[in-house]
């Protein structure tokens, strides 16, 4: 039995349809189809009911698809045991931001992709937290603060933020000293966040209020730029608007609590081997550019608070 066709009917069993399936696999539904017919022909059994809606899996579909997980998994862990230092092959779906994601990160997926010419690499670019396991992704990237899950997270790089106006707002508004005086402000957010500061150790904790908000930190960053009020932002957002005077850092005497980019994975024992070499490659890409995240403050040096 082919493990194509394992994979394909695994991939049809998780994501509900052919269609979905082919999205995620990368290629087209007929080449589904077959692999599908294929297999189903050589266990002599209907494993998927099509349907108007996707299809559905049979009980025997049911029953077939978790070993079918497990063999092709298991056929994986062999191949990087028989090969530890060799070429990816194989596939990699990873879900990364679409703030940063192309502009920071998929220079990184480009590298290892010109190591590794046999490894297939999709990536899908998104602010929303994408499913891992439902929507059939290897990993996913992201930023912030890390909220409590069962998947398994790894940093690769520090970020650092910094609130921030325009010198348009401050002429106009001032800017805030205090976390306190944030409340007296327009702030720019993605929802209903709250923002947090350093207070020393302390970390002070404000509910800020305003009318714009945008689920994308670039169109914050824009709209910040434009004089509409201010925000928080990771400083690989801000980098060339404050070296270009566009945007100005405030209240610097109480900076955010430093955040992180991570590579998040589904539960399991070993990640695999083409999970670590990206790990690897995209620790190795931000140490590279440490001004972007915030690692060189040099320049903020004199900024009034």
């Amino acid at each position: 039995m082919d493990i194509e066709d394992l994979d394909t009917f695994v991939a049809v069993a998780d994501a509900g349809g052919i269609s979905a399936a082919a999205r995620r696999l990368g290629v087209s539904k007929s080449i589904v189809s077959r692999r599908l017919f294929r297999i189903e022909a050589e266990l002599g059994t209907q494993l998927l009911a099509r349907t108007t809606r996707g299809a559905a899996l049979t009980e025997a579909g049911s029953t077939f698809r978790d070993h079918a997980a497990r063999a092709s998994a298991e056929i994986d862990t062999a191949r990087e045991a028989i090969l530890p230092t060799g070429g990816l092959r194989g596939r990699l779906r990873v879900a990364m931001p679409l703030s940063i994601g192309p502009t920071h990160f998929a220079p990184a997926l480009a590298e290892m992709a010109h190591r590794h010419p046999n490894l297939h690499i999709q990536s899908a670019y998104s602010d929303r937290f994408v499913d891992l396991i439902a929507e059939g992704f290897d990993c996913a990237l992201r930023v912030g603060y890390l909220q409590d899950s069962n998947l398994i997270a790894k940093r690769i790089v520090t970020i650092h933020g910094t609130l921030v106006a325009s010198p348009a707002y401050i002429r106009t508004h001032g800017s805030p000293r205090t976390p306190d005086e944030i409340a007296a402000h327009e702030a720019l957010m993605q929802g209903t966040e709250s923002w947090q500061f350093l207070d020393g150790d302390k970390i002070v904790t404000v509910q800020p209020q305003g009318r714009f908000k945008a689920d994308n930190a670039v169109a914050l960053a824009a709209a910040s730029a434009a004089g509409l009020g201010i925000a928080w932002l990771p400083d690989c957002i801000t980098h060339d608007y404050i070296g270009s005077g566009a945007l100005v850092p405030i209240m610097t005497r109480y900076p955010p609590p430093p955040a992180g980019a991570f590579v998040l994975r589904p539960p399991g024992l070993h990640p695999a081997r083409k999970i670590r070499v990206l790990i690897d490659t995209l620790v190795d890409h931000c140490a590279r550019n440490p001004a972007i995240w915030g690692g060189d403050r040099q320049d903020r040096k004199g900024t009034k608070p």
